[in-house]
């Protein structure tokens, strides 16, 4: 029997996918818990319009994604950090700071798990990557001086 998953079947499938399993695996496993509906016209013109749809979703995305990473590429980020002796900071320079500050460099809300950021313990320049979208990132350099 062919069936269009709704949602993630471990073995199976991913959500969307028209797949074929038994007719008793079908029946009493995948249709009482609204795993799956059944394969009719109606239900696979409906998946393909909404597969169609994400794909577009998605690419729209991921456009949005590289215009944010051209304007951060090359961006200089100065951030402000109390010191001692040798320019060795109290601290380390975290990816939350970072994002914070690149936040509001560039208007709109940066996650701090995109920011991935070396060990900064000390002043100095510093290349940090973000990771925009799931295959863009780019580089920006964080200058840290004394505050």
């Amino acid at each position: 029997m062919k069936v269009i998953l709704n949602q993630d079947v471990a073995g199976k499938g991913k959500a969307g996918d028209i797949v074929n399993v038994s007719d008793g695996y079908a029946r009493n496993f995948l249709f009482p818990k609204k795993l799956a509906s059944a394969a009719t016209a109606q239900n696979l013109n409906a998946a393909t319009i909404a597969q169609a749809a994400e794909k577009h979703k998605k690419a729209v995305e991921k456009q949005d994604a590289k215009e944010l990473a051209e304007k951060m590429a090359g961006m200089t980020l100065t951030i402000k950090a109390k010191h001692g002796e040798g320019g060795r900071l109290f601290g380390a320079i975290t990816a939350k700071e970072v994002a914070a500050e690149l936040s509001k460099a560039m208007g709109s809300e940066i996650d701090k798990k995109k920011v991935n950021v070396p060990n900064i313990k000390e002043l100095g320049e510093y290349d940090v990557t973000v990771k925009v979208y799931a295959e863009v990132s780019t580089k920006i350099k964080v200058v840290v001086v004394d505050g």
